[in-house]
């Protein structure tokens, strides 16, 4: 993990994850430009540097080249990242671009569950992250849109038709279990992840009644990073929204 630190900090961090399928990340353009983008505003950013599958699972099926890491190291990356950024500020959030937008959901959706267990750690700290942001995110793993790379990447050649784990990793299925605030934001003509996915979580945060906010832009593709679109301007108001709206004295944003 890369920290980036602002001249002038708001007492706020961001923890961001590049995309890359699960497979490889995308370190530069959704990782070290958006972290520098982010300490404009005077919000700390650190990129983390998860395990993924490899660049033999992006080309090829995982089985010719054998395992490479897949669920639940990602995660575990993910929350290990959570407890030591934790330590420095009180308003930690997560920011992910493709599979790294799926993977800060699935942060965000499963913070009540350790997948640190395993390892013998014990957070001292709650793992739910003071907001999320999801950029061109993939989303489901069991609807059409799905991208099957990403599903690949993360499961693996063997687990990736699993009926229980796609269904327990598609975001929209279990987005009531989401307890803060989410920006969303992709566009229509995404040669990559198919603009559905966004659209299913925008529909069910709506029908679950959670703050979100959902901007779709027409163009701009996708793995643009802070670069297209000026959707970063867009989340950092609805921040300040959001943070406006919240009790110091009842929880963190």
């Amino acid at each position: 993990m890369t920290e980036f630190l602002p001249e002038n900090g708001d007492g706020t961090a961001v923890i961001i994850c590049p995309g890359g399928s699960y497979c490889w990340l995308s370190k530069t353009v959704e990782g070290t430009d958006v972290a520098k983008a982010l300490n404009e505003y005077g919000i700390a950013a650190y990129v983390l540097h998860y395990r993924t599958a490899g660049w033999a699972a992006f080309a090829w099926h995982t089985r010719v080249f054998g395992g490479g890491n897949h669920h639940p190291y990602m995660i575990q990356d993910l929350q290990r990242a959570i407890m030591l950024v934790k330590k420095k500020y009180k308003n930690v959030g997560l920011m992910g671009f493709s599979a790294g937008g799926h993977l800060v959901l699935t942060a965000t959706e499963y913070y009540r569950t350790n997948f640190l267990a395993p390892l013998g750690i014990v957070p001292e700290v709650s793992l739910r992250p003071a907001f999320v942001a999801a950029v061109y995110p993939v989303v489901s793993f069991t609807a059409p849109c799905t991208h099957r790379r990403s599903r690949r990447g993360l499961l693996g050649e063997y687990q990736k038709n699993d009926p229980v784990m796609r269904d327990s990793l598609s975001m929209e299925l279990h987005a009531q279990l989401i307890d803060c605030p989410v920006f969303i934001t992709n566009c229509k003509d995404d040669p990559i992840v198919k603009f559905h996915n966004s659209e299913l979580l925008d529909s069910a945060l709506t029908i679950h009644h959670k703050d979100h906010l959902y901007v779709p832009y027409p163009t701009g593709g996708h793995g643009f990073g802070v670069s297209k679109n000026h959707w970063l301007e867009k989340w950092i108001q609805y921040l300040h929204k959001e943070k406006n709206k919240k009790d110091d004295t009842t929880q963190s944003f």
